[in-house]
């Protein structure tokens, strides 16, 4: 486990000891992220010894928040969660940095289209947010609907993401 500051937050990220990413939360909501680890994990099935950039996590972090927007793609992430959470979160890594899609879009995605409260549910359920980029995922009239950490930490990743991106084409 390690935390670094950002630009809206301390950051707290937790790896396995293969450098996996496993969970990925703001440091006032430590106690949800371990509720969440002891669902997916059991009451014993996890220990969070303090670490320095564990497989290179924090620094990839770091680079993020600098606007190095690509440097999470390549993340291992490996995350508990039923078949269905897994393949919301993998629908919801293929959304382009810098883009929304509702969260009916990413139950077609999945081939789902009925499943849009369950699409909600499995991206509140999210371990690893930011890099399985559940910021992107916004109401069906594009308005900014729940997120883990606030909206305005949405709207601030939203906004970074979309700022880098101009800046880069300019």
């Amino acid at each position: 486990m390690d935390k670094t500051d950002t630009p809206i937050g301390e950051l707290v990220i937790i790896a396995d000891r293969d450098g996996h990413l496993r969970a990925v939360d703001w440091t006032e909501h430590e106690g949800r992220m371990r509720q969440l680890l002891r669902l997916h994990y059991g009451a014993g099935g996890f220990e969070l010894d303090p670490a320095r950039n564990p497989g290179g996590l924090t620094e990839t972090m770091r680079t993020y928040f600098s606007g190095r927007l690509d440097a999470i793609d390549a993340l291992s992430v490996r995350t508990e969660g039923t078949p269905f959470q897994r393949d919301v979160w993998a629908a919801l890594r293929d959304i382009p940095c810098g883009a929304t899609v509702s969260y009916s879009e990413v139950a077609k995605r999945i081939g789902r289209p009925a499943a849009v409260r369950a699409v909600g549910m499995a991206n509140g359920a999210n371990p690893v947010g930011i890099v399985v980029p559940c910021h992107r995922v916004v109401g069906a009239n594009g308005s900014l609907t729940g997120y883990g950490g606030g909206i305005e930490r949405k709207r601030w990743l939203l906004d970074h993401e979309s700022r880098v991106r101009r800046a880069s084409t300019a």
